[in-house]
């Protein structure tokens, strides 16, 4: 199993790409951070690495495998690459957040905010 160092100046600069590329899908699609920055860190880190270890930003919630079809390429359950189909068309529609809790739509943010 490859192990990524988190100190290491490839990590950090991914980890930067990373944090202006989950910005670009807010903007993009008119959605908000959740305001747990814990939960938002820990997805954002967690992309981070998948996007060193295998090449996409595959949603860190979900297990990522070999690609039986593709010789040394990765798939996800539910093809699950950020910002994925199930978060766009089911999840932040229906429920106002994705499954990773990362994204959300501004009223659901103005809830959590008003629920403290």
């Amino acid at each position: 199993m490859t192990t990524i160092d988190m100190q290491s100046e490839e990590f950090k600069e991914e980890l930067e790409k990373t944090r202006k590329f989950t910005d670009k899908v807010c903007e993009s699609k008119g959605w908000v951070y959740n305001k747990n920055e814990d939960i938002n860190e820990g997805i954002i880190l967690g992309l981070t690495r998948h996007k060193l270890l295998y090449g996409k930003r595959f949603c860190p919630c979900f297990m990522v495998e070999p690609d039986p079809q593709k010789e040394g390429k990765f798939k996800s359950v539910d093809d699950r690459i950020c910002p994925c189909k199930p978060a766009i068309e089911k999840e932040i529609p229906e429920d106002g957040v994705c499954h990773c809790q990362i994204f959300c739509t501004p009223e659901y943010r103005a809830k959590q905010d008003q629920e403290g």
